[in-house]
């Protein structure tokens, strides 16, 4: 193995991690259940999923249970595992037109989103 190889091998994030991409919804609404479930338990987290009535919430509740999962190929408990990130960025923006008065045309921009969850241990947080 290379020298460059060996050395992303010893620095490469091991921490269970799950991404989910070309979400139909705002990113704005996504961060609002983020915000909430962010340094929870595992456990815990999917449990106010469960019960969040938001459009975000199915989403990211699948996202962290296939983090979770992840984790339990890695030899994580998954009463061990803590939210440590979790983000959602701008995808692509889908550009529609709507028409308005006197022939004119407006603008309607559909937003796009991409979620990503990281779990880890609670030694594992960065600073």
């Amino acid at each position: 193995m290379t020298e460059k190889a060996e050395k992303r091998r010893i620095t490469r994030d091991n921490r269970p991690k799950a991404h989910v991409r070309h979400i139909r919804m705002s990113p704005t609404k996504a961060r609002l259940v983020l915000d909430v479930i962010r340094g929870m338990k595992y456990i815990e987290a999917a449990a106010v999923l469960e019960n969040t009535p938001n459009a975000a919430a199915p989403i990211v509740k699948k996202l962290i249970d296939s983090a979770a999962a992840n984790g339990e190929m890695k030899n994580y408990a998954k009463n061990e595992l803590i939210v440590l990130e979790c983000y959602a960025n701008a995808g692509p923006t889908l550009k529609r037109m709507i028409s308005k008065a006197k022939g004119s045309s407006a603008r309607i921009n559909k937003r796009t989103c991409h979620i990503s969850v990281v779990l880890g241990r609670a030694d594992e947080r960065r600073v």
